[in-house]
């Protein structure tokens, strides 16, 4: 686990871990009147400006089976916080929605866009009845919403 922070990492820093699946790889490029323009790089420093006491990992992948594998591998360490952003699979994946519900971290869900104000297939999340919340449609806010919520 590669949590980094700001400042030098103490034993009482929160530790946020910030999930993405798949093709937000791809923000900045892909549609960009629905996802805006900045970058998954652009979100990561953004974050740790906002919150320099906190140390984050950052993971993002295109495979249902490696997101599973870090929440397992967060679920054995130190971490505080996540904040998921499953993408489509938050619509199909009843494993990432057990990936989750077993690692008993504390988990938000977060979708750039207003997944409500989209087609239908996509008002369903399995992932959302186990998290501790669900933030839908402000853009790349929504994580500093999301991360500040698990700070309590």
């Amino acid at each position: 686990m590669q949590f980094v922070g700001n400042s030098l990492t103490s034993n009482n820093m929160k530790r946020i871990a910030i999930l993405n699946g798949p093709n937000l790889d791809r923000l900045g490029k892909r549609e960009p009147e629905i996802y805006g323009s900045k970058t998954l790089d652009d979100l990561a420093n953004d974050l740790r400006e906002q919150f320099p006491d906190v140390a984050f990992e950052f993971y993002q992948s295109n495979h249902e089976g490696g997101l599973i594998d870090k929440i397992s591998e967060l679920a054995e360490g130190d971490c505080d916080g996540i904040v998921f952003n499953p993408g489509a699979y938050s619509h199909t994946s009843i494993a990432l929605r057990d990936a989750v519900s077993g690692s008993k971290i504390p988990t938000i869900e977060v979708h750039i866009s207003n997944i409500h104000a989209r087609e239908r297939f996509r008002h369903h999340s399995h992932t959302a009845s186990v998290s501790k919340g669900v933030i839908a449609g402000l853009g790349l806010s929504g994580y500093g919403f999301a991360t500040q919520a698990l700070l309590g």
